[in-house]
């Protein structure tokens, strides 16, 4: 088990955390990305964060919880947020890892909040597929049941596992995975003849690749035939990997094409800010979907597809969403939002607003606090 520190010291730190995480995602670890961000803007406010990680995949799980209950042992003065996404904690979706981990800490008399990145239990198919969800929604519970405090990424009214008005459950939504974008970040001046830029933030593998590509093709390509000049940005997971198929999609259609690739995020975030609208088309957009939340971050008007699911408070930012599937809605949607600089603007503003006072790390920040101190006191 790796233990750090990630947050930058600004003075004698009033409080000390640990974000407790299990597995590593690669190539990149939004997570990770996420600890990395709430533990400065927590800098900022007088608490440390130390980004731990119980290495289960690498060391095994005897060696790995032995390590964790070593090192928690000098914890004792911490809140521990252990980070839950069911691969984190197994590597089929059966995440019984996650509560002997918490068993351990609680055990050393550590005070355990656990951050849900998950709080719904992944849907399968066939008689595997359904034990697995079974066994997660039952250890979505367990977990709830045997912590401190569980934060939600997800208003606690969706989620259906979650007993009503529960007292130690509280909604905290997630923040970008870029650096705070600079306070004036509006539409800038005139193209002066430049093509308008649409950034298509990752692109999943096949099987769902070829679907996401015709969707991608669908929406742009009536606008770039009414005499739209157009530039499409593709950066982030899955973008290299799928160069020849989008360079085949767009071939003789006038649309200037870059694949980027994964980007540093000084660089994503440039490249969002030098955007006009963000498409994004991986299933619905919803409340934990960090592409959407990065392209609100950055002011931009985020175009995609809605199904029933509430996403509130995201609704609040500047979105044109269409039902799923309706691949000529979503055209007429972007269409809307480039050939119109009134909308752009206005859609730009909703989404510049919506960061600061909801998805902005320093928000975020605060609540934690809010939500720790509450029942620290009590305590």
């Amino acid at each position: 088990m790796n233990l750090r520190r990630d947050a930058p010291k600004t003075g004698v730190p009033t409080e000390r955390w640990v974000a407790l995480l299990g597995h590593r995602d690669f190539p990149t670890d939004g997570v990770e990305d996420y600890c990395r961000y709430l533990g400065e803007a927590l800098a900022l406010q007088g608490v440390l964060l130390r980004i731990a990680r119980v290495d289960w995949m690498g060391e095994g799980w005897l060696r790995a919880l032995w390590k964790l209950r070593l090192e928690s042992a000098g914890w004792n003065s911490s809140w521990i947020l252990m980070q839950y996404t069911a691969l984190a904690w197994s590597r089929r979706g059966f995440p019984f890892g996650a509560l002997l981990v918490l068993g351990i800490l609680r055990r050393q008399g550590l005070r355990c909040a656990v951050v849900y990145h998950e709080p719904i239990a992944l849907k399968g198919a066939g008689l595997i597929g359904g034990i697995r969800t079974a066994c997660q929604r039952w250890i979505l519970r367990e977990l709830h049941r045997q912590s401190d405090m569980s934060v939600m990424t997800a208003p606690t009214r969706t989620i259906d596992w979650l007993p009503q008005e529960d007292s130690k459950a509280v909604f905290i939504p997630i923040g970008p995975n870029i650096p705070a974008p600079p306070a004036a970040n509006g539409d800038g001046a005139a193209k002066n003849g430049k093509p308008l830029t649409v950034a298509v933030y990752c692109v999943d593998p096949p099987p769902y690749r070829e679907r996401e590509l015709q969707d991608i093709a669908g929406a742009v390509l009536p606008a770039a035939k009414q005499g739209t000049p157009l530039r499409i940005l593709f950066f982030g997971k899955g973008t290299v990997d799928a160069k020849d198929e989008i360079e085949q999609t767009f071939h003789q259609t006038g649309i200037e094409v870059s694949i980027l690739g994964l980007l540093e995020p000084g660089k994503l975030q440039q490249s969002l800010l030098e955007s006009d609208a963000l498409l994004s088309v991986r299933g619905a957009v919803y409340l934990r979907r960090g592409t959407a939340i990065a392209g609100v971050a950055c002011g931009l008007p985020v175009v995609g597809y809605a199904d029933e699911t509430d996403i509130f408070p995201l609704s609040e930012a500047g979105l044109r969403l269409v039902p799923r599937g309706d691949q000529p809605a979503l055209a007429r949607a972007l269409a809307d939002v480039l050939r119109d600089p009134n909308l752009r603007e206005d859609l730009r503003a909703r989404s510049r607003r919506a960061h600061r006072s909801i998805f902005a790390w320093d928000v975020i920040a605060k609540s934690f606090q809010e939500a720790l101190t509450k029942p620290r006191a009590l305590g």
